[in-house]
């Protein structure tokens, strides 16, 4: 039989690929981690970690095993939390969700949740998707509004994440420019008409796939500044500081002097969903399916 704790163990080893970080996570020392590794590899009967000078990594026993380990702690975060709210009585949900996202779509969705609710205790947790999905994974949030840039989402079926992940939207990144520029009535621009521009940056990820589409346009942009906040960005275009590449669902309140164009072929977009756990506690599905209804027709209006 494997023992839940051996499998903590792992799973700091795998998320750290030491030792000694897996020891300092868990207050322990390296050699009791190497311990309990050692006894996980006898009840198996199979190598879980491969050790080198560079560090240790998981062999293929041991990531079917954290996978389980993963689903295994979430469960028991699951019953924990279910037998919680069966002590308190209370009636709550847990929403995580992205700053963009969450201000254009869950504001008409909490207010048919919280009509058909009255009594309901909701908690809204800001978190980007990185965050916000293990989140779920762990039970310590019931839903997440989430996204993905192109490329698979976060959870298909049959995968061992643990997640349902339904589509609601996808959100294209526009470039922001100042409507008295040379292609501000343009209908949409090749980024290899930009690349003298001096550009803001409005988060990292959206910087990635501007640097990328750059490389493909055969140039690299000149940062004028790397802003974390989308409307500090557009306020430092209006400024006339540079130009931007933004989500539109981050576009609704541009300053007036400003314009958001498409941007030719190839493009990015952030594909926007929402993120359940296959395991949900049955006393929050009622308003689980309101919620999930609700940024359906909210997506729909956008």
């Amino acid at each position: 039989m494997i023992e839940v704790h051996r499998l903590r163990v792992l799973r700091e080893v795998a998320r750290h690929g030491s030792f000694n970080k897996a020891a300092a996570a868990l207050l322990c020392t390296p050699s009791a981690v190497s311990q309990q590794i050692a006894a996980l590899e006898r009840t198996l009967g199979a190598d879980v970690v491969s050790r080198s000078t560079r560090g240790v990594r998981l062999t293929e026993p041991g990531r079917l095993l954290v996978e389980s380990a993963d689903a295994i702690t979430a469960e028991l975060q699951h019953v924990q939390r279910q037998i919680a709210d069966l002590a308190t009585g209370a009636d709550k949900l847990t929403i995580a969700t992205f700053t963009s996202g969450g201000r254009r779509l869950l504001p008409a969705a909490l207010r048919e949740l919280c009509a058909g609710f009255p009594d309901l205790d909701v908690t809204i947790l800001q978190h980007e998707p990185e965050d916000a999905l293990p989140l779920v994974r762990a039970g310590q949030a019931d839903l997440a509004l989430a996204y993905h840039f192109d490329g698979p989402p976060p959870a298909r079926p049959g995968d061992r994440g643990g997640l349902d992940w339904t589509p609601l939207t996808h959100d294209p990144l526009r470039l922001v420019l100042p409507r008295t520029h040379r292609l501000g009535d343009a209908p949409e621009i090749h980024l290899a008409d930009l690349a003298e521009e001096r550009w803001v940056l409005g988060c990292l990820k959206t910087a990635d796939h501007l640097r990328g589409l750059a490389a493909m346009a055969g140039f690299e942009p000149r940062i004028s500044c790397s802003a974390t906040d989308y409307f500090f960005a557009a306020s430092l275009v209006d400024a006339g500081v540079g130009i931007a590449m933004l989500p539109e669902l981050a576009l609704d309140q541009l300053p007036p002097g400003l314009t958001a164009v498409p941007l030719a072929p190839p493009t990015a977009s952030r594909h926007v969903g929402i993120a359940v756990a296959r395991r949900r506690i049955p006393a929050v599905q009622p308003y689980l399916d309101l919620l999930v209804t609700s940024l359906q027709s909210a997506a729909e209006r956008l």
